[in-house]
């Protein structure tokens, strides 16, 4: 596969920080054309560092996607804030992502001294700006502004695809000139294995009650393709910490978890372009969240 490319051809890796609830997945998923990184109104719904790749004439761009910095409760928050920060190292740009309809609090103060003592440089990204009238606007950018010193400064609605091609044109201004890593059809580095699993996190997030998301796992079991039909069969553990986020999950007669199943299963194939058959399990591992090896298992390594 030829990836070579002329001497003006500009690649870097992006990462995209903020709080929980921005907006940075969303933003990513526009930005690539693809849905690779889940989102929720649910606070720390991205767990894992996601590479996403945009590939324009002129420059190919790597985005990571981080988990929300916020103030952790136990292991696994810790470890959302430490995969968050590390990102910070090694990059080209980093895009510091607001919500305009929110002044900015201690932890976005915190988040921009941590992008102050960078060596990279730093776009501010103002998110939501429908939710937000031009005069409130103004006034949220300067809010914003005096916390850092950024290179510049782009509104935008990632939701409703707002000024997205302005973000484009400003991350290709401050990439530095490098070869094309990927080729031009792929929107990501992760396995479709773990693709997948977010997918069914991702509606585990959106059905379940506020006593579920944050205690929830995907583990894949087992990813086969049959031979003998256009057939992926796919078995996964859906791991919670008490038995009775067990019984929510699986809800009256099973109700629940097949709700899960049929709404996975169509993003599943959409993803993957074949018929999927999708087993899920529900299994109870107490207190994971704050076990080591339980964290490792899953695929939480830092």
């Amino acid at each position: 596969m030829d990836l070579s490319v002329g001497d003006e051809f500009k690649s870097g890796f992006i990462t995209v920080v903020g709080q929980p609830n921005v907006g940075k997945s969303t933003l990513i998923n526009k930005l690539v054309g693809e849905k690779v990184v889940i989102t929720s109104r649910k606070a720390q719904t991205t767990r894992n560092k996601i590479q996403c790749i945009l590939t324009l004439d002129q420059a190919q761009m790597i985005f990571i996607d981080t988990p929300g910095i916020h103030r952790p409760k136990d292991k696994m928050g810790k470890y959302l804030n430490d995969v968050a920060y590390t990102s910070l190292k090694e990059i080209d740009l980093a895009l510091f992502v607001v919500n305009a309809q929110y002044k900015p609090n201690n932890s976005d103060k915190q988040i921009a001294n941590q992008l102050n003592a960078l060596k990279t440089p730093v776009l501010l990204v103002i998110n939501k700006v429908d939710q937000i009238s031009k005069r409130d606007l103004l006034k949220r950018i300067q809010e914003y502004e005096r916390l850092g010193s950024f290179e510049d400064t782009v509104s935008i609605s990632a939701k409703e695809e707002i000024n997205l091609d302005d973000l484009k044109d400003t991350m290709v201004e401050y990439m530095p000139k490098g070869p094309k890593y990927y080729p031009d059809d792929m929107v990501t580095d992760q396995i479709e294995q773990f693709i997948v699993a977010e997918i069914v996190r991702e509606k585990i997030l959106s059905f379940t009650h506020e006593e579920v998301p944050h205690s929830v796992a995907v583990e894949i079991m087992s990813f086969k393709e049959r031979e003998d039909k256009d057939l992926v069969e796919i078995r996964a553990n859906i791991y919670v910490e008490r038995k009775s986020q067990k019984g929510i999950l699986i809800g009256k007669g099973g109700k629940m978890l097949k709700k899960i199943g049929q709404t996975a299963r169509k993003d599943i194939e959409d993803l993957l372009g074949t018929q999927i058959f999708l087993d899920l399990w529900v299994k109870v591992k107490d207190d994971w969240r704050d076990k080591q090896d339980a964290l490792k298992m899953l695929g939480y390594r830092g």
